[in-house]
């Protein structure tokens, strides 16, 4: 396999596990309700983000570089939307 094969492969995988996060945040934005939601495990999960991201620079990776700024502005609008809709209940 060459990289830009391997690389294919990489943005296939980052596509799917960074768009898991999308039912989560039109669940959120469509119910007005973040009850179930641990606010704690997405901070978390965006300092692992933040890690991968850099992690990429370093390797000059555009699937993880992408996949990750992608999934960390997801996340911050999880933990946006659900601080937000925590303070309405």
């Amino acid at each position: 396999m060459n990289s830009i094969q391997i690389e294919i492969i990489g943005l296939l995988a980052a596509g799917f596990t960074t768009f898991a996060f999308v039912p989560q945040v039109f669940k959120i934005w469509k119910k007005r309700n973040a009850k179930g939601v641990s606010v704690s495990m997405y901070v978390i999960m965006l300092i692992g983000i933040c890690i991968w991201l850099y992690y990429g620079f370093l390797i000059r990776s555009f699937a993880v570089i992408t996949a990750n700024i992608i999934s960390g502005l997801l996340q911050l609008l999880i933990i946006i939307l659900a601080l937000i809709n925590s303070k309405n209940e």
